[in-house]
């Protein structure tokens, strides 16, 4: 090979004068997707539909139309689908709901389950 081609071959493989190149195998690692978890609030008999409107706009960030359809799922079928979201994420939403329900001392019920 030709001092040349040599020193092109340096210059593609990232090598200057006088350096040494070290190659690292990649080994090829399965990733799999998340899990997805649905978020769910369950039908009680206390609880105020404006505030699971309220709940489901501010932690959900719903649009009210959106919140409305849920909530009325919620009192007519007994749950409502607030969400599929990954296990971590599912879970803090899970948590605010029932923070913000015992704080105004709702009975509201939030539950996740794997999808």
């Amino acid at each position: 090979m030709s001092k040349e081609k040599e020193k092109l071959t340096d210059i593609v493989l990232g090598k200057d004068e006088g350096e040494e190149t070290l190659i690292i195998p990649i080994s090829k690692v399965d990733l799999k997707p998340p899990s997805h978890y649905k978020v769910i609030l369950h039908n009680d008999d206390y609880t105020p539909m404006d505030f699971v409107i309220e709940v489901l706009e501010s932690v959900f960030h719903k649009a009210n139309a959106l919140a409305t359809k849920i909530m009325l799922d919620v009192h007519q079928k007994g749950l409502g689908l607030c969400g599929i979201y990954p296990y971590e994420v599912a879970e803090t939403k899970v948590t605010l709901v029932m923070d913000r329900a015992k704080q105004h001392q709702y009975p509201l019920k939030c539950t996740m389950e794997e999808e």
